[in-house]
């Protein structure tokens, strides 16, 4: 690599190249219509390992102002499977944490106040911490007390100087987003109360690696994390891995249990040795991956060019940034796919970076009806497929990407194939 760029968790240099995907757009910069003509700022994607803490992670930083605060367009309360999935954790950290009115549940990027909102209805106060204005504002509007700031080391001492010290840390699918990360993780433990734990969500680098998810790779995930690389990053700020749960969500998730004290589950222990077996702490285990990349990626490019040959309508599922790196690394443009629908109205009127593919409201797939959908948000599959159940019924077929195109039609859905 070159010099000057060390790990962003133990600071080692000597990183290695895993993967580049070129020079890309911003994955969440949806445009408007009068942003096509104007210049698009593309960065470099280039994915390395460290060899020193096992850490896989981007090279690049861009300015975190500049993803997440003007015109973010990620609201977590648009998927009922993510409302759901929140319900259930928030419910079980009221029950097993026995939190009440005395406790405090402090959210890290609570985004629009989906998880939150789950404790306000059981009585126990909450705090949401987010940089992103129009998220920080809905969940302000339904009554999830939020800052609209970024979360490190100076706002917890902040807080703890208050003395709002925190019974529960929620922090879902943020740890990969911090520039600051050890700045981050020591505000985790200035903020976290003697007896408290902060559960945390992030994917898992196994997933990603053996299930090809390439396009989870943009600009805002900076990190990808096997449980070696976190139990390391943890212990430098006196933190403990305690337990820790594989998920099915996003394509392949952890949910970390940290805490003050060294209690270690075996669960932990497994998950340790499991990377140590397959190799997952060494640079071999990544190596393989940029071919199998680029192999997915004319694979994906040849089926759909094949599909538009004879004559088949194509559209999109999901103008999420996931979908971003996806059309842009494989060059899905509107030679090929015609729109990308989105239930979330705050994209709606807008074009994907790079691309410019048009997002459209979801109904846009029964009022045009083509052949074939590619669903971009794939990681919640399920969810799509149930909810566009009258589009399959009338003969529209899904196509799933990752790990290799597949089709989803009326028959998937049944149960019959």
């Amino acid at each position: 690599m070159d010099a000057g760029v060390t790990c962003r968790s133990c600071g080692a240099d000597g990183l290695k190249r895993v993967l580049s995907l070129g020079e890309t757009p911003l994955a969440d910069r949806l445009l408007t219509e009068d942003m096509l003509a104007q210049p698009e700022p593309v960065y470099p994607l280039t994915v390395v390992f460290c060899p020193s803490c096992t850490l896989m992670q981007i090279a690049e930083t861009v300015s975190p102002e500049e993803l997440f605060c003007e015109n973010y367009p990620y609201y977590s309360s648009f998927s009922p499977a993510l409302l759901e999935h929140s319900r259930q954790n928030a419910e079980e950290l009221i029950r097993d944490r026995r939190l009440g009115p005395d406790s405090l549940v402090v959210e890290l990027a609570s985004n629009d106040g989906y998880m939150l909102k789950n404790f306000v209805a059981a009585g126990v106060p909450v705090l949401g911490i987010d940089p992103a204005e129009g998220p920080a504002r809905a969940a302000q509007q339904a009554g999830v007390e939020t800052l609209c700031t970024f979360f490190g080391q100076d706002m917890a001492e902040q807080l703890s100087a208050e003395g709002r010290r925190a019974d529960v840390i929620i922090a879902n699918n943020v740890l990969a987003h911090v520039a600051d990360l050890n700045g981050f993780v020591e505000g985790i433990r200035i903020l976290l109360a003697d007896d408290g734990v902060a559960v945390i969500e992030c994917p898992y680098v196994r997933d990603l690696i053996e299930h090809c998810e390439f396009d989870t790779i943009y600009h805002e995930h900076l990190c990808y994390y096997s449980v070696t690389a976190l139990k390391n990053l943890f212990r430098r700020h006196e933190l403990w891995l305690n337990d820790v749960r594989r998920l099915p969500i996003h394509g392949g998730s952890l949910r970390l249990y940290v805490g003050r004290g060294d209690q270690p589950t075996h669960a932990v222990d497994k998950l340790l040795e499991e990377e140590k077996t397959e190799g997952a702490v060494e640079f071999g285990y990544y190596r393989s991956f940029a071919q199998r990349v680029e192999s997915l990626r004319d694979e994906l490019r040849g089926f759909l060019r094949g599909l538009k040959s004879n004559g088949k309508r194509i559209a999109a599922y999901g103008a999420a940034a996931k979908g971003a790196t996806m059309i842009n690394y494989v060059g899905i443009g509107t030679d090929i796919v015609d729109f990308v629908v989105d239930r979330n109205t705050h994209k709606h009127g807008c074009y994907m970076p790079g691309q410019h593919l048009p997002v459209c409201p979801v109904e846009r797939l029964l009022e045009k009806m083509p052949d074939y959908v590619l669903l971009l948000a794939w990681n919640f599959a399920d969810e799509i497929v149930q909810q566009q159940s009258e589009y399959l019924d009338r003969g529209g077929v899904f196509i799933r990407p990752v790990p290799h195109p597949r089709f989803i039609a009326r028959a998937d859905r049944d149960g019959k194939n």
